[in-house]
């Protein structure tokens, strides 16, 4: 099958820190269609060999197992070609369709990795010029708009020229291993689906928290924050992993009509709720890797008197019989005590105790993300102590934590596929099932909205320094329900 793929952004850092790798890795793996071609798009004037020295002299930034020898890397670059454009000329249109008709590939994809503000112009510049055929695959990338309204324009935009179908809205967090491996223990194993619901879990807590700050993303995160980075798309689709019912089978409409069901039965925000179950923060100068660092507000192309918030937790629940009453915790920050994305499912203590057993030791089942990737287990089991030795037969056996560890990377290291190289293989297969379908993006826009309204009216977030787990009013809102957070377990 032949194939074109083009990059809008061409040389932006998702192109040559993400897109490129992964593509690289396919291409060294070779699941790479044969007969492909990979056209960069951007305003840069570059030929086609000035375009593959950039790449490859990017390729230096990569982490060493992932690095293409010179000769890989030859090989790879005969795929890579260059294409001036600018988006909002109609004739460079024009050009980029006279260039994929040189070759009438089976199937081309259009990858836009550019600034969401530019969607909706490019959508319909592209049908303008005849560049979408039933062969043509669209990519778009998060954040999908900046809020309901603006989401709705730009799924308008393209409904009118593309069929839900051609559309692959993308989330690399579905493309993640362990987030497949989420969906495969549920429904690939009999072993939690019977103790998946409110009689057995007490808590569920998820937590996305990034060690580093905005890097040089301070113009561009000033204007999102990590309610619209995060929360929205990555966290909400984890919840949607968590909470779904068993699809009818593995077709994509299946996954996602699921998905879509537990969007709509999350508990909506009141005024009151957003006032106790929900708190967005913003770091200040800390402590990180040792070395003293600056606060939000001094990086730069942040607005010293930002508002923006870099820490948001929350609380909520999916109100359906599975998970009535069942407590879901957000957590997600920048510049946080560590990298450490992870899911804990604690369950709920036995319901007449005959052991002795450490305070807060119930079963858990945690979920590693990143930068670990795998399963924890967390059980207790009996150990002997010296009133038992010495024969004291009015003490109750007492117990010990213990924990079974899959490390799936130890596991199947060498026959791990990364999110990107996944989902990118995806799109040139025409594989939906982890991508994020209209309606449901459009669901998950309706239930942060309200957050975004409430806070765009109060003040400063609350400061937290860097190196820490967020403001303290994070961990004061899980206690009131008497659980804690996995670090303070």
């Amino acid at each position: 099958m032949s194939f074109d793929l083009v990059l809008f952004g061409g040389t932006g850092d998702l192109a040559w820190r993400k897109l490129m790798p992964a593509l690289f890795q396919a291409f060294r793996h070779g699941s790479l269609p044969e007969g492909g071609r990979i056209i960069g798009v951007a305003r840069d004037n570059l030929t086609d060999d000035a375009y593959r020295e950039l790449i490859q002299s990017r390729f230096a930034a990569v982490e060493g197992a992932k690095r293409p020898s010179p000769e890989e890397f030859k090989q790879f670059a005969s795929m890579l070609y260059f294409q001036r454009m600018d988006l909002s000329k109609p004739e460079d249109y024009a050009k980029l369709g006279e260039l994929l008709k040189q070759r009438n590939a089976d199937t081309v994809v259009m990858y836009l990795a550019t600034a969401p503000g530019l969607f909706t112009q490019a959508v319909e510049q592209l049908a303008v010029a005849g560049l979408n055929g039933p062969h043509v695959r669209l990519v778009l990338e998060k954040p999908l708009g900046h809020d309901l309204a603006s989401n709705r324009e730009i799924n308008s935009a393209v409904r009118k020229v593309l069929t839900e179908q051609q559309v692959f809205r993308i989330d690399h967090y579905l493309g993640k291993p362990s987030v497949q491996n989420l969906f495969a223990m549920r429904f690939g194993n009999a072993l939690f689906e019977p103790i998946w619901r409110r009689e057995y879990i007490a808590n569920i807590q998820i937590t996305i928290g990034e060690d580093l700050g905005v890097e040089k993303r301070g113009a561009f995160y000033d204007q999102t924050g990590a309610l619209r980075d995060m929360v929205q798309n990555h966290a909400l689709q984890l919840v949607c992993a968590l909470g779904m019912e068993p699809p009818i089978n593995a077709h994509a409409d299946a996954i996602r009509d699921e998905k879509l069901k537990v969007l709509r039965a999350l508990k909506p925000w009141t005024a009151e709720s957003i006032g106790m179950h929900a708190i967005r923060g913003q770091y200040t100068a800390g402590t990180a890797y040792g070395e003293r660092v600056q606060g939000y507000r001094d990086e730069p192309g942040v607005d010293p008197e930002s508002r923006t918030e870099t820490f948001v937790a929350l609380r909520t629940e999916i109100a359906n019989w599975r998970w009535a009453g069942v407590p879901l915790y957000i957590r997600t920050g920048k510049r946080l005590g560590s990298r450490d994305a992870r899911i804990e499912v604690s369950f709920r203590e036995t319901p007449h105790a005959i052991y002795r057993a450490p305070l807060n030791a119930a079963n858990k089942l945690v979920i590693n993300l990143q930068p670990k990737d795998g399963l924890e287990l967390h059980l207790l089991a009996q150990a002997q102590d010296k009133r038992q030795r010495n024969g004291d037969r009015h003490a109750g056996p007492q117990l010990a934590p213990v924990q079974l560890d899959l490390d799936f990377d130890k596991r199947f290291g060498t026959e791990r596929v990364g999110a990107y190289e996944r989902l990118l293989l995806d799109v040139i297969d025409g594989r939906l099932n982890l991508f994020v379908r209209s309606d449901e993006q459009e669901e998950a826009w309706r239930w942060v909205e309200p957050l975004i309204d409430s806070w765009a009216a109060e003040g400063a977030p609350r400061p937290y320094a860097a190196g820490t787990w967020g403001p303290s009013a994070s961990s004061a809102m899980i206690a009131r329900d008497g659980y804690a957070w996995g670090e303070e377990q």
